[in-house]
């Protein structure tokens, strides 16, 4: 995934989570309760942390060039699907299985931030 694309998905990103935080705070605030708007919340919050995230990633990849940027970018992207995805999920549906999945996007959180680091100590 190149630097332009990256900004592209990052950029997107961040209209999708201010879009489902106002979302939150407008549509659902009346329909779910409390314990589910909670979840929803912690989605979004989330959401935009690795959105920044990944604008983050383009810029260090324009810098460092490093294909482990990318990489990072494309796990950090899977993470706010499988993290953020199966929160707004949980909320909307009250399914609570899908609270099985988010662990697996905070692994990828995790491994996406573990490839920046790898790439920035490579750099050196």
């Amino acid at each position: 995934m190149t630097d332009r694309q990256l900004t592209i998905l990052a950029a997107l990103n961040m209209i999708a989570a201010v879009g489902a935080g106002a979302f939150g705070a407008h549509g659902l605030k009346r329909m779910l309760a409390p314990d589910l708007l909670a979840v929803w919340q912690t989605g979004v919050l989330y959401h935009l942390v690795h959105a920044l995230g990944l604008f983050v990633v383009a810029l260090l990849g324009a810098r460092f060039g490093s294909t482990l940027l990318s990489t990072a970018g494309m796990v950090m992207f899977a993470g706010i699907v499988l993290f953020s995805g199966s929160l707004y999920l949980l909320a909307i549906t009250g399914t609570r299985w899908l609270g099985a999945i988010t662990p697996l996007g905070g692994v990828a959180f995790l491994a996406a931030w573990a490839l920046v680091a790898w790439a920035a100590w490579r750099s050196a």
